[in-house]
């Protein structure tokens, strides 16, 4: 009686078993809460903080009038301002110092961190006007902006955003995603914040409400870590130590057949 017991019991075991992994593997259950939560948060939009580097353009109908307000690789600040020299250089990108300033050709320190794409191009735009006889347009793009992505995925590495905006899941697809023996519902983000904080938080990628989550678009500098699961764990070890002891056994036989030739 107690063997048919087992019988039903242990297939019935791998069925659940084989359930839960399935179950642990996949992204976002439960996708019905987010239609039965109202979402009113705003499209995102990224903020300027500090050791951003900004691509800054200034047209003008006339390129001589907003040629001082560029700054050029190997080119003074002075030069600048007077509109001197390498005219054939590569443009400067501006650094995000510390207290969140540009220094800026003409018109001098300027505060941007904490503002958008947009807003910065506004302010600039404004200070502008002081300069020229028209409304300048302006241009401004965070050109280093970039995320890491370490751990139990496909291809791991430091990635590029071109445009500002990435998901935790574009951001795993730059990696080419996580493989089978990842922990999807443990997956670690270190964030450092405007004045050099860092914190660790957990996400569940298993669950849908992380599409609500505030770390749900990446930030400049985020580092994803995918762990690996415990079975990956077990698995590793397994394989260590298994040539280590194929190791062992061909040195025991190896000496057991020098021991048979020398008796011989």
């Amino acid at each position: 009686m107690n063997f048919k017991r087992q019988a039903i019991l242990f297939p019935a075991a791998l069925l659940l078993g084989s359930c839960a992994s399935y179950q642990d593997s996949v992204y976002l259950r439960h996708d019905k809460i987010l239609e039965m939560i109202e979402q009113k948060q705003p499209l995102f939009e990224y903020r300027i903080r500090p050791k951003d580097e900004l691509t800054i353009t200034v047209s003008t109908t006339t390129p001589e009038a907003s040629a001082p307000f560029y700054r050029k690789i190997g080119q003074t600040r002075e030069q600048a301002n007077m509109n001197q020299g390498m005219n054939n250089a590569k443009l400067l990108d501006y650094l995000v110092d510390n207290k969140g300033c540009i220094d800026f050709p003409v018109l001098g320190m300027i505060p941007v961190s904490g503002l958008s794409t947009r807003e910065c191009e506004a302010v600039i735009r404004q200070k502008l006007q002081a300069y020229l006889n028209e409304v300048p347009n302006v241009t401004v793009r965070v050109s280093n902006f970039k995320v890491s992505v370490l751990g139990e995925v496909g291809r791991p590495g430091t990635f590029t955003v071109s445009d500002e905006r990435i998901t935790i899941f574009q951001a795993l697809a730059q990696a080419g995603d996580m493989t089978l023996f990842s922990d999807r519902d443990d997956v670690q983000l270190i964030r450092e914040d405007s004045l050099g904080r860092r914190n660790v938080v957990h996400l569940d990628l298993t669950e849908s409400d992380i599409a609500l989550s505030p770390y749900y678009y990446l930030q400049q500098n985020d580092v994803v870590y995918v762990k690996p699961t415990k079975a990956r764990v077990r698995s590793n070890t397994l394989n260590s130590n298994s040539s280590v002891w194929i190791s062992m056994l061909s040195l025991a036989a190896t000496i057991a057949s020098l021991i048979i030739i020398a008796v011989q």
